[in-house]
């Protein structure tokens, strides 16, 4: 580990041979960090590495067993987050922590509500989030409700929030992982920006070009051991993720041409409302998806594309329009009907639609299965040992790591992992229509090659494959088609083959809406 006479830089932040164990893992065995004053300092490892349960011991919400963590060379003790703060160590947490129902304003000023006699001073408040707001680039609507904005917009009043606090030390927790490829390049300057202000940023990311276009410096960690500590401007891509995986990766998707066969999925005319204003999120939306090729729906986050996937798996009524599946007409056919019928969808938000989270990681893996006679018995009782057996199967297929096995309650697992767990359930239903909303969100590289391939698989195994991403790599790569979705409109139809970034770019940005309409 790098000494601190070395440079003379001293360290805002210490942790000093930090262990922290859950029933059945040791999170973090022994592990050393340092963070420079005034550096954006990279935490990089594999889903499950130990990287958020460092922070969160580093943000007071879990005590080590072992190890001391030191402010600028002195010991201090974080007991809860409330020391963190007063200590001027702030967390954007990877799933936000914010109170739905609440404003912008009132999640950014909990806790430290400024006040007169007792009396809410709010006006002061807003004039505090706008003035933020405004400096760093992170617009919010102080009054809008937190169940009705985008999760980019959730993740911009986590960071406001932290900024409100005047926190001199940032962590932040997988930030990029619901942003558009617009809001990451917002986010790197917002990051670098802070750093010119002298504040200190702990950085925890999967994605590695992140890394090496905003990092001083990375940490890797691995199956909760330290690996060690480089500096960006002296490592490659390559290099980091054999670090952070212990193998070398692949980062192109291998697929031979696509055999395209009937359409699976006809989409027409499909109009579906929006919760947050008046007018309709999508509108008159028409396309199809064949058998055996890989149709990317393609846009900038917040132009209808979460409300038309809830209109195509069932979440959300249609307005108008027609959706049929296999020739049959489901346009108002329940979910589990949907499903039943062929139907997976990997969803958007996975503690929400995707998982119960104070279940079992081998009771969600049956989620939408368990009244399979594989299952259940005639007389309704749960095979329990089919269950474990079929989860076993794919905690091992799809590499998904948690503490107790099958019996890992899901709130207690990684993110990363909650996801795998998602996608193992989806994928082995083996599905006619795999309906996957940004499948590899929060993942990292091996776990997104290894997604990847099966999506590939399943295309060519002759399955219809709708894949909605935000990513711009992924659907450059991935697809054999992709639409682009633009304020609720398909604005156009592009061969991935064919095209650029940049014109990708051009389309989900709507400026070039009218050249080209979608049959």
């Amino acid at each position: 580990m790098e000494q601190n006479k070395a440079d003379n830089t001293p360290y805002v932040i210490e942790m000093l041979h930090i262990t922290k164990e859950f029933p059945g893992i040791k999170a973090n065995d022994d592990i050393t960090l340092q963070l420079k004053k005034g550096e954006i300092h990279a935490l990089l490892g594999e889903n499950g590495a130990g990287k958020s349960t460092l922070m969160s011991v580093l943000f007071g919400m879990y005590q080590p067993e072992k190890g001391e963590i030191r402010k600028n060379g002195k010991v201090v003790q974080i007991k809860d987050p409330n020391d963190a703060t007063d200590l001027g160590i702030g967390m954007v947490h990877q799933h936000f922590k914010l109170v739905e129902c609440f404003s912008v304003l009132d999640n950014i000023i909990l806790g430290v509500e400024p006040n007169t006699a007792g009396f809410l001073k709010k006006s002061e408040a807003r004039k505090k989030v706008l003035e933020l707001s405004e400096h760093y680039g992170l617009q919010v609507d102080p009054d809008a409700k937190i169940e009705d904005i985008t999760v980019g917009m959730q993740q911009r009043t986590e960071i406001l929030k932290m900024l409100y606090r005047d926190n001199e030390i940032l962590i932040f927790d997988e930030p990029t992982a619901v942003l558009t490829p617009q809001e990451i390049t917002e986010l790197m300057q917002i990051m670098r920006n802070l750093k010119a202000e002298g504040k200190s940023i702990l950085f925890i990311s999967h994605k590695l070009n992140e890394i090496m276009a905003v990092a001083d410096r990375c940490s890797v960690l691995r199956k909760g051991k330290y690996i060690g500590t480089v500096e960006t401007a002296k490592t490659t891509v390559e290099e980091l993720s054999a670090m952070m995986v212990g193998r070398n990766v692949n980062f192109h998707v291998d697929k031979k041409e696509a055999e395209v066969g009937d359409v699976v999925l006809k989409v027409r005319d499909v109009t579906v409302a929006s919760k947050v204003h008046k007018n309709n999120a999508v509108k008159n939306v028409s396309f199809d998806v064949h058998a055996g090729e890989i149709l990317c729906i393609a846009g900038i986050d917040g132009n209808g594309q979460t409300e038309f996937v809830h209109g195509l798996t069932g979440l959300e009524p249609l307005v108008s329009g027609k959706i049929e599946m296999c020739g049959k007409d489901i346009t108002k056919l329940s979910i589990r009907k949907r499903s039943t019928m062929g139907m997976s969808h990997i969803p958007e938000d996975r503690h929400k639609h995707g998982l119960v989270l104070d279940y079992t990681l081998e009771d969600n893996l049956v989620l939408q299965r368990y009244f399979e006679r594989e299952f259940t018995n005639a007389a309704g009782f749960l095979r329990r040992g089919n269950i474990r057996k079929y989860s076993e199967r794919l905690i091992e297929q799809y590499d998904i790591r948690s503490g107790q096995g099958p019996i890992t309650i899901a709130r207690a697992m990684s993110g990363g992992n909650q996801q795998k767990a998602i996608v193992a359930r989806e994928i082995d239903k083996d599905p006619e229509l795999l309906v996957a909303v940004q499948p590899t969100r929060g993942l990292d590289v091996g776990a997104i090659e290894h997604i990847h391939k099966a999506l590939v698989a399943k295309r060519d195994a002759g399955k219809a494959v709708l894949l909605i991403s935000l990513e711009l790599d992924e659907v450059m790569d991935v697809p054999d088609r992709i639409i682009v979705m633009y304020e609720g409109e398909i604005v156009g139809e592009l061969d991935p083959k064919k095209t650029t970034q940049e014109e990708l770019g051009l389309y989900m940005s709507g400026a070039k809406r009218d050249e080209v309409k979608v049959q």
